[in-house]
């Protein structure tokens, strides 16, 4: 029942975030404005005022973004398959990119794929990138490095992603890496009133670039180093205290997709590290 509720609760939430952006988008784009970003803001730049520095308030320095959050995202998760078992908890049969919006030269490449060739390739971590991690089955730590970063491990692959707030979209002369840079902000739902933002009223957005290239799918679906990836993270708590972290990500591809590939997926908050299992990247296994 309860991984009913929550496959039920991930769908409703990421089809309200993507219809959100999307009607985000349709308003900005006539000027050239990427979804929820502001008049004059540069994208996947931090809002430039804090929550709480409202008018007649004496200018200081702008809060930080762990002292803006509105909701805390810290702590280990595990992840819940709730749906697609077959193609998250086991390897996919070759051709198998049904739910994907692949053109015909992925396809081709798909089609090619050999698991007696990925097993022996010296990059078996090309199924561990950003477009694909968040759906290989294990666990997450997010906790805070500084004030303004964000870091994401996963046990599986033993990965390390680093969200960076108020930084620049992307540094000039940064080469391409599995993980490429992610830039984050908080997206705060509802008005903003006196006093600033409520606490649990927003969510986390970051969107990363620069990644080298990967498999969308780990039996060789491919994605680009042209590949961009917006992600929404939020929480919500069951009446029975169970804490759930839902991410909702969509994948934009020129070279491989014929449209933004979007996806959501469940983890359950745990209370310590315990069954934290390091594993190297694996092409023949689902994590």
């Amino acid at each position: 029942m309860t991984r009913l509720l929550v496959s039920a609760v991930a769908l409703v939430i990421g089809l309200a975030a993507v219809a959100g952006h999307a009607d985000q988008g349709r308003e900005g784009r006539a000027g050239g404005q990427a979804p929820g970003q502001a008049p004059g803001q540069t994208p996947g730049q931090a809002p430039a005022q804090a929550p709480g520095q409202g008018r007649g308030r004496a200018a200081g320095p702008p809060a930080t973004a762990r002292a803006s959050a509105p909701k805390d995202f810290t702590g280990y998760w595990v992840s819940i398959v709730t749906e697609h078992w077959h193609l998250r908890m086991l390897v996919p049969p070759k051709g198998d990119y049904s739910m994907l919006p692949v053109n015909p030269e992925a396809r081709k490449i798909a089609d090619s794929w050999d698991l007696a060739k990925a097993t022996a390739d010296p990059d078996p971590c090309k199924a561990y990138g950003p477009p694909a991690l968040m759906r290989v089955p294990g666990r997450l730590n997010i906790h805070w490095t500084d004030d303004n970063t964000l870091q994401l491990d996963t046990d599986s692959g033993t990965q390390t992603r680093v969200f960076r707030f108020g930084a620049a979209a992307s540094p000039a002369g940064q080469a391409a890496q599995l993980q490429g840079y992610s830039v984050a902000s908080w997206e705060f739902l509802g008005a903003r009133g006196r006093g600033g933002v409520p606490k649990g009223t927003g969510q986390l957005r970051v969107r990363t670039t620069q990644m080298s290239g990967g498999y969308l799918r780990r039996n060789g679906v491919p994605y680009s180093e042209n590949a961009t990836l917006d992600e929404y993270f939020d929480t919500f708590t069951e009446p029975n205290g169970d804490a759930w972290l839902v991410v909702t990500s969509i994948v934009n591809d020129p070279k491989y997709l014929t449209g933004p590939y979007t996806s959501t997926v469940p983890f359950k908050k745990i209370p310590d590290r315990a069954g934290w299992d390091p594993t190297p990247c694996r092409a023949d296994e689902a994590r």
